[in-house]
């Protein structure tokens, strides 16, 4: 304010010395309270935020205190040495300098810190995948598993019986990263105590609800889908707790099935009953169970690939082998995306072939 009205008097009446008093005796004033509040450490705590309050506390008084004795001896006039100011200056900058260094270099070390801590999080998670395929007669198992982060939220699972009975169960956890992994996590602990109702996915939902449930914070929640497979009598069960439908290639009749038997979302609802569809399946049958960033996949004007392009996918590469479906489904991605945008959700699915 001081310095707009003397420039417009200076513009005015040709005068440049009229304001300068009040200039002086402001900076003053503002000098002297800024040391004060520098120099007492509960006034610097609630007013300043100081890292490493030493040494920019130090080259802040030294500025502020070459500035106020400048101020000061113009207003008595007194001449000052035209260096001295620019010595306060060097203080504060140097001061200033020295702090920003120690905050990159301890951003640095906190970032490898963290970089380290997800990469043993990636490995611990990747340990509880499964290592290896259920051998079984008469299937082709390839499973696909697209993390978004170094961490996820998805998760998929076998339990098997014999060599002709198996579950297979693929599960969303809300949200990404480390928080969506740690219940992932807890699914594999649940998974293990519910092979005594393997042939019962309905069953296995519940008691995966009963058993997680409590665990989840408020507003987190999963998905899951469970497909159960008796290769010796021809008959699949399945059923789904708000997960996305399960793609079915019925060879005899030469067409992709949308099999949806869904019961409530894990987490918001309690414990829950979930129906089971039963169906009869053939050779050259295929099953495809899948997490929602599949078919949630956005191209560059934001349009999901979505369930039907999915199924019009599987029903062009009915002959092609599981293990190579796997890569038509990546290339269909990567040209329905038309970008190197960064993947948007973790992406998991399991193709089973009938043979």
């Amino acid at each position: 304010m001081v310095a707009a009205t003397g420039i417009g008097w200076f513009i005015v009446h040709g005068t440049p010395e009229t304001f300068m008093l009040y200039n002086n005796l402001l900076a003053a004033f503002t000098l002297l309270v800024f040391i004060i509040v520098v120099s007492v450490k509960k006034l610097s705590d609630k007013y300043l935020v100081l890292p490493n309050r030493g040494v920019l506390a130090a080259g802040t008084f030294i500025f502020a205190a070459e500035a106020l004795h400048n101020n000061l001896s113009r207003l008595f006039g007194y001449q000052t040495q035209a260096i001295s100011g620019w010595l306060g200056f060097a203080a504060l900058l140097l001061s200033l300098a020295y702090v920003a260094a120690k905050m990159i270099f301890a951003n640095e070390r906190r970032l490898i810190a963290i970089e380290s801590e997800l990469e043993t999080a990636r490995r611990i998670q990747s340990s509880i995948l499964p290592d290896k395929v259920p051998e079984m007669e008469g299937l082709n198992i390839s499973p696909a598993y697209y993390p978004m982060n170094a961490v996820a939220g998805d998760f998929y699972e076998f339990i098997q019986i014999d060599k002709h009975h198996a579950g297979f169960l693929v599960a969303d956890v809300s949200g990404h990263g480390i928080p969506a992994a740690l219940i992932a996590s807890m699914i594999k602990v649940a998974v293990q105590t519910l092979v005594a109702s393997a042939h019962d996915p309905g069953e296995v939902l519940r008691l995966l609800g009963r058993t997680l449930g409590n665990r989840l914070r408020e507003g987190q929640f999963l998905t899951a889908a469970y497909l159960y497979i008796d290769t010796e009598s021809g008959e699949a069960r399945y059923s789904a707790a708000g997960h996305p439908p399960l793609l079915y290639w019925n060879s005899a009749a030469q067409q992709v099935q949308f099999i949806d038997s869904n019961g409530l979302i894990i987490g918001f609802f309690g414990e829950t009953e979930y129906p089971v569809k039963n169906f009869a399946f053939n050779k050259g049958d295929r099953f495809l169970l899948y997490t929602d960033g599949l078919t949630e996949s956005e191209n560059p004007e934001r349009e999901f690939f979505g369930d039907h392009r999915l199924a019009e996918l599987i029903r062009s590469t009915a002959n092609v082998p599981a293990i190579e479906l796997d890569e038509h489904i990546q290339n269909g991605l990567r040209k329905w995306q038309r970008s190197e945008a960064a993947q948007q959700d973790d992406i998991t699915w399991i193709i089973i072939d009938v043979k």
